[in-house]
């Protein structure tokens, strides 16, 4: 897989996230998605690795990935007050 391959799939499901749940409420509930899609990933990861499976990690890391970038867009976005 290359770097643009990546960047495909972070954005296919970034936008698939984005139109099944709204945006993060705060900086904790976007810390808290991450860490959980986090756990998972390493749950995987940890497995024996004659059970692990590529596709699944690949899932998972995915998954954090567009998180963290949902985190940057709702969280981090300069609001004018």
């Amino acid at each position: 897989m290359n770097i643009e391959e990546a960047l495909t799939l972070i954005k296919n499901e970034y936008e698939s996230a984005s139109g099944r749940f709204p945006p993060f409420n705060s900086a904790h509930e976007g810390l808290a998605v991450i860490q959980e899609e986090f756990e998972e990933l390493k749950a995987e990861v940890f497995l024996n690795h004659k059970y692990r499976s590529i596709s699944a990690m690949r899932s998972e890391a995915v998954q954090v990935a567009s998180m963290a970038i949902r985190f940057l867009v709702d969280v981090t976005e300069v609001k004018n007050v």
